[in-house]
């Protein structure tokens, strides 16, 4: 089992709000981790911290071995590593599609031009989103913006894709085309740490599913352990409502 990242005794507080405590976790290459859990868990901070949009309070992120909380590391650098997707696309609306893919590449990883435009026209075949290189963010809908972050993220490289909460600022007809682009990621081996609220997803795509309540990390295992047989009162309570699919 080859470790990327291992994540040790995390604590985030906002002022007296104690939001992440005491998290541990590993996360392996070809790992798909869901991350789930209600509202208010702490799920998003936690990959706010990993991606280190967020400042941790205290806790160690190692990332092959290093750990990335210690002030020495280039963050830009290490996010083209730890890549991130989020809920609200986050792309350059007064860039086109190819732009907004090759940017990061050109000025991160210092890629020419024209082997950018490479990367990011193969990333975007894989999305489906190679016929709309020339449009800008404001001409596509929810899911093809999401599908467009997708493939600018994957066009930098990196050996984690973190994905918080991808489908839920998307229209319901929209959800599915972007859970498609994700299973096709996992079955291509790409390690992913997933927060999300489709459970669906989370029960049949990962490989292991983590169940977060308060700041806590309170339950952890496979998804069939998860969905089928859960140890924790909480998680049976949580779970209780999904199990009807």
């Amino acid at each position: 089992m080859e470790e990327i990242l291992k994540v040790e005794h995390l604590v985030k507080t906002f002022g007296t709000n104690e939001v992440l405590r005491d998290i541990d976790f590993t996360v392996a290459k070809g790992d798909v981790i869901s991350i789930i859990g209600s509202s208010g868990s702490g799920k998003s901070t936690l990959l706010r911290c990993i991606n280190m949009l967020e400042d941790a309070t205290g806790g160690r992120i190692l990332y092959r071995g290093k750990n990335v909380l210690d002030g020495l590391v280039d963050e830009d650098q290490y996010r083209t590593k730890v890549g991130m997707v989020f809920q609200s696309f986050n792309l350059f609306n007064n860039y086109t599609v190819l732009e907004n893919c090759t940017i990061g590449q050109v000025h991160v990883l210092k890629r020419r031009k024209d082997e950018a435009r490479a990367k990011a026209m193969e990333y975007l075949k894989k999305v489906g989103m190679d016929l709309y290189i020339n449009a800008k963010p404001r001409q596509l809908s929810g899911g093809q913006k999401q599908r467009v972050a997708i493939a600018r993220a994957l066009a930098m490289d990196p050996e984690i894709l973190l994905f918080d909460e991808p489908t839920s600022a998307l229209d319901p007809e929209m959800v599915g085309e972007v859970l498609d682009v994700m299973k096709d990621l996992a079955k291509s081996g790409m390690t992913m740490l997933v927060v999300t609220h489709e459970m669906a997803f989370a029960r049949d795509i990962s490989t292991r599913v983590v169940f977060m309540a308060d700041g806590r990390i309170e339950e952890e295992g496979s998804p069939q352990q998860i969905f089928q047989n859960p140890q924790s009162e909480r998680t049976r309570d949580f779970l209780s409502r999904f199990n009807g699919e």
